[in-house]
């Protein structure tokens, strides 16, 4: 833990880490750009390729703050177009190439990414609780190879959109299918650049839960609501911004997300720390909560009938908490200091915060130019502007109160619960405004 908290501690300045390697990933970036812009800058607006242009120095930033971000990126644009060149402008080559058809159409890379997010899932288990290096660092191969798929099949989605109609093509962030999709890799992705920082990958285990949980809702909604077929977009979306605003807001819910599962951790390791009756039940408490908020969707479609899938999902989300709780002596010595944690919290949720909050910003915007109004007190708004309280109180008292540890991570626990209901309970028990997004 000693060894986390130096490499943390004293990290290069970027510009003294940017060598030729970075400056040539820029200038792939700028030249991908430029053909881009050359070859389909008459199908865009001025709006599309103000992002497009912009897109450059953010990726490559990232890349740059992120080395192994550069390699993911190459990967995903070299396969993505090896996918793109073998439709040869048709999807029913789909079905005809053995590439496209068992690993790179949209479908099946997603599907990838679901099964290995799942294994992923399981190595990082696997690591902790038999104290292998080697099962938590194929945990992080597996989440790496998940994320390049899962990318990889939003682009190629992307493209076949446009191959079913110029109409119906539309960048792949526009239903619940493909933002969970979205959700998974912000979330992974975020959750890699912590375990790199802090030289620990003792979290994996409990930041891929979340993300497995999103995923079992995926799988549902691709094979019983065949979710997976792509769509016209409705109006309220026909628009740039959404290719703004829907981005922005998943960091923030990924980094919430990755925040509330870093709360629970710290609630095992300060009971390990502090054994007692009143921290014991505190943990119960935490693990039940944060079932139940990723059981949420168990919950909800239960409405129409106990089906036996969400029923398994119910009773094994609660299962997998319960077990967590009881093997807490073995778990909690090996995850990070409390120190650590609350600081991998607190980065993250400031993190979700500022994109969440520019997110907002962007979403009244668009309210303004398809509605007439930045702000409508619509459901949705109203508890975007609830989530966005909540976690500006949260740094309030811990920046300007001074509050650390347990408080703070039984409010980020709370705030998973509030962000849930804001991302897709709204949608679903709520009418108004953003209703085209039911299911």
């Amino acid at each position: 833990m000693e060894l986390a908290q130096a490499n943390y501690a004293a990290p290069l300045p970027l510009l003294k880490r940017i060598g030729l390697p970075d400056w040539l990933f820029a200038a792939v970036l700028a030249g991908g750009a430029l053909f881009a812009l050359s070859r389909y800058g008459a199908f865009m607006d001025g709006y599309e390729k103000a992002i497009l242009v912009c897109a450059v120095p953010a990726i490559a930033w990232l890349g740059w703050f992120f080395k192994p971000v550069r390699v993911l990126v190459v990967l995903v644009a070299v396969l993505s177009l090896l996918a793109i060149s073998l439709y040869g402008g048709s999807l029913a080559d789909a079905e005809k190439t053995f590439l496209l058809k068992y690993f790179l159409s949209s479908q099946s890379a997603i599907v990838w990414m679901s099964a290995l997010i799942f294994f992923a899932t399981g190595s990082y288990w696997l690591g902790l609780l038999a104290k292998s290096d080697f099962a938590a660092r194929t945990g992080s191969a597996l989440t790496w190879i998940a994320i390049a798929l899962g990318f990889i099949g939003l682009m190629v989605r992307w493209y076949e959109s446009y191959l079913i109609s110029p109409d119906v093509g539309h960048i792949p962030v526009s239903n619940l299918y493909e933002v969970f999709v979205l959700f998974c890799l912000i979330t992974s992705l975020m959750y890699l650049h912590y375990e790199r920082r802090y030289a620990t990958r003792g979290l994996g285990a409990f930041v891929m839960l979340v993300v497995s949980a999103a995923v079992g809702f995926l799988l549902w909604y691709t094979f019983e609501r065949g979710a997976h077929e792509i769509q016209p977009l409705v109006p309220a979306l026909q628009s740039w911004w959404m290719k703004i605003h829907v981005p922005a807001n998943f960091v923030g819910y990924g980094a919430f997300s990755l925040a509330a599962m870093v709360g629970f951790a710290t609630l095992l390791k300060s009971n390990h720390e502090n054994p007692s009756r009143k921290s014991l039940m505190s943990v119960w408490v935490a693990g039940f909560a944060l079932a139940a908020a990723l059981a949420l969707e168990s919950i909800v479609f239960r409405k129409s009938g106990a089906s036996p899938y969400w029923m398994a999902y119910f009773a094994l989300t609660f299962a997998i908490f319960g077990g967590i709780v009881m093997l807490r002596g073995r778990i909690a010595p090996q995850l990070p200091a409390l120190p650590v944690l609350d600081d991998l919290m607190y980065r993250a949720i400031a993190i979700g915060f500022a994109f969440f909050t520019v997110a907002t910003i962007l979403g009244a915007l668009w309210a303004a130019e398809a509605w007439g109004s930045y702000w409508s007190w619509d459901p949705k708004e109203t508890w975007a502007l609830i989530v966005w309280l909540n976690y500006a109180a949260w740094l309030h008292m811990r920046l300007i109160g001074g509050v650390r540890g347990v408080m703070l991570a039984w409010w980020a626990l709370g705030g998973l619960l509030v962000t849930t209901f804001a991302f897709l309970g709204v949608n679903i028990f709520l009418s108004g405004l953003h209703s085209y997004g039911t299911l």
